[in-house]
């Protein structure tokens, strides 16, 4: 039996329902630390929501503008599982062009290969653990409309807007299926992107798929199994994370959208561009949120791990 899924990582060349259980409890003890949220956080815009309440708990920078990165692919996942009739077992052939895009991009992959047929759920999970930009253009490919692949993949981004525009994202836009860029046109804001990791979180698929650390998933019709690892170095070091999706790239800087579960509670963050560490900065951010604090080593990627 062949293993694929764990290579070398890629350099970018540009870049559950959790919410429905939550309950909303207090904020910090005081009012002066609710004014001054948590300290020293170097990331250029980052946001704070109580996923129950749907209360902004702190912000930096909430409105400007920023690119995103991989983080693009909460929002493929999104729109698939938005779509209607959606069948998570329809299956899907992976096609010479998705490897040739990563190829010739540089992007971070899945490994997916040419012929293997793969379900919906499982190319969420190509999507979302190890950033598969080959899974975001098989599911772009898969849900656009079109005669031709780049119609399709075109069309699956109108789709894209039409669902920030529906969720009230007044200031992203979408230019690629992936995060991968190339006139700048792909942003967004962390108030907006918090607005989009609540909705997200609504789906049980969605919320199982981030939470997990690794994967193991067997292609349909050739004796293949592939290996993923999520990207996301809170998932097993930070108590109660959840998830949510990594991105970096030339012009986004390291991006972190995040959650942790505490109890019922469940907060929800976004880091854009943080020239630091994204990860001590979220470490800080849950801490102030829940109140508490403690040691956090963050789990290390195996070396054939992606890197986002």
């Amino acid at each position: 039996m062949e293993r694929t899924g764990r290579r070398p990582a890629r350099r970018w060349t540009v870049a559950a329902v959790a919410s429905a259980v939550a309950a909303a409890v207090a904020l910090p003890a005081t009012a002066a630390e609710a004014q001054s949220g948590p300290s020293g956080i170097a990331a250029k815009g980052a946001f704070l929501l109580d996923n129950g309440t749907n209360r902004e708990l702190w912000s930096k920078d909430a409105d400007t503008r920023r690119q995103m990165a991989s983080t693009t692919k909460v929002m493929t996942a999104v729109t698939v599982l938005d779509s209607p009739g959606l069948d998570l077992n329809r299956q899907i052939t992976v096609k010479q062009s998705y490897r040739d895009y990563v190829e010739r991009t540089g992007a971070s992959t899945a490994d997916l290969r040419t012929g293997d047929k793969l379900t919906v759920r499982q190319m969420l999970y190509a999507l979302l653990l190890p950033s598969g930009c080959d899974a975001a253009n098989a599911l772009a490919d898969t849900f656009g409309t079109g005669s031709t692949e780049a119609a399709r993949t075109a069309s699956f981004i109108t789709k894209m807007n039409h669902k920030a525009a529906e969720l009230g994202m007044k200031n992203t836009k979408y230019d690629s299926f992936d995060g991968i860029s190339q006139a700048g046109n792909n942003y967004t804001t962390p108030r907006d992107y918090a607005k989009l990791a609540r909705h997200a979180l609504t789906s049980a698929t969605f919320d199982t798929v981030v939470r997990t650390t690794t994967t193991q998933q067997k292609a349909a019709n050739v004796n293949r199994t592939y290996y993923w690892d999520n990207t996301n170095k809170l998932l097993g070091s930070y108590k109660g994370a959840i998830g949510i999706k990594t991105g970096t790239g030339t012009s986004a800087g390291p991006c972190l959208v995040f959650a942790a579960q505490r109890g019922k509670r469940t907060v929800v963050g976004v880091i854009l561009n943080d020239p630091v560490n994204r990860y001590p900065d979220a470490v800080k951010m849950l801490d102030w949120a829940f109140g508490s604090k403690a040691p956090v080593k963050l789990r290390q990627l195996p070396p054939s791990a992606q890197k986002d």
